[in-house]
């Protein structure tokens, strides 16, 4: 249920986002700000600002204005910004996956129990008996990823896409040979890349349970940046290729340096405080054994026959 939440909330993203940039792309062709209801104000308010800002410090690496590294500049900025954030939700990440594999008995229980439940009555008395175990437990419903991050990020990509297509000198800049104003497939492999790396190293650590739960959702972040970077400016490519450099050293001090301390300190509070029984155990009661009913052995025709032919033998005598 989280999963498929997650899965929905990342996929509205991702498609909002796709059919804004293709919605911007109609007005490619002329290279003309737009002035619609909707565009109009996003490119005034987001980004004509976004491209003083690159001018401005793509001007500090001398003249010619270096375009390419004032992107990377404002990639760090952004990175160092929402860090905090980003190492926030980590920890309680980590916090959460260690709360869940001590009450995992009890949900094993649960979902056993779901799947052989056969009324509405039944399957609503085992959801409410898991809210209880997470509510006690202090267990979040989330698993404690948000989407605040990339929320954030939205209007920064939005204002970098505009300020790339609709500014004709930074539209017309190369980075190390690499047009920021054209599509770049290498720039977008590469962007792909670091977020399968840095999913794959979130993994490191983690049960096998966790893991198959958590493989569908580290899918989705490459499979953005590639679609996204794939319809975008190269320029924007490599905003999401320096996000996931930094992603990577994020997840690294994450996994190597947080993690460990994080996991000593819920296995302590589970010692003073063990998990809360809100399932209870099913108890089978054994039944007492039987002893089997004597049966009364049939008298045998054969063995009557026998004695009368003998009495008979005998009174003859």
């Amino acid at each position: 249920m989280k999963q498929s939440k997650r899965l929905i909330t990342y996929g509205g993203l991702f498609t909002v986002l796709t059919l804004f940039l293709s919605a911007c792309s109609n007005q490619q062709i002329h290279r003309t700000p737009p002035t619609g209801f909707l565009y109009g104000p996003i490119y005034k308010f987001l980004g004509l600002p976004m491209q003083h800002l690159i001018t401005w410090i793509a001007k500090l690496f001398g003249n010619p204005p270096n375009y390419g590294w004032a992107i990377l500049i404002i990639t760090l900025v952004v990175r160092l910004i929402l860090l905090p954030l980003m190492l926030s939700q980590s920890k309680k990440s980590t916090r959460q996956q260690q709360k869940m594999a001590a009450i995992k008995p009890q949900m094993d229980d649960i979902q056993k129990r779901q799947k052989a439940a056969q009324t509405n009555e039944e399957r609503t008395a085992i959801s409410q008996e898991m809210m209880t175990l997470y509510k006690d437990n202090g267990v979040s419903m989330t698993g404690g990823i948000g989407c605040l991050p990339l929320l954030i990020q939205l209007p920064i990509f939005s204002a970098l896409y505009m300020a790339i297509q609709y500014d004709p000198v930074l539209f017309k800049s190369t980075f190390m040979g690499i047009s920021l104003g054209q599509t770049n497939l290498v720039i977008t492999i590469l962007a792909t890349l670091t977020y399968i790396i840095q999913g794959y190293i979130s993994l490191i650590g983690l049960p096998e349970s966790q893991k198959q739960q958590m493989k569908t959702m580290m899918l989705m972040s490459p499979a953005m940046t590639f679609f996204i970077s794939l319809a975008s400016p190269a320029g924007l490519g490599l905003y999401f290729l320096a996000g996931g450099l930094l992603a990577i050293l994020q997840t690294v001090i994450t996994n190597f340096y947080y993690m460990p301390k994080i996991k000593a300190e819920v296995a302590e509070e589970l010692k003073k405080n063990p998990p809360k029984q809100v399932v209870k155990p099913v108890e089978e009661t054994v039944k007492p054994a039987t002893k089997p009913k004597k049966v009364a052995a049939k008298p045998n025709a054969n063995s009557n026959q026998k004695n009368r032919n003998s009495g008979k033998q005998h009174h003859e005598r």
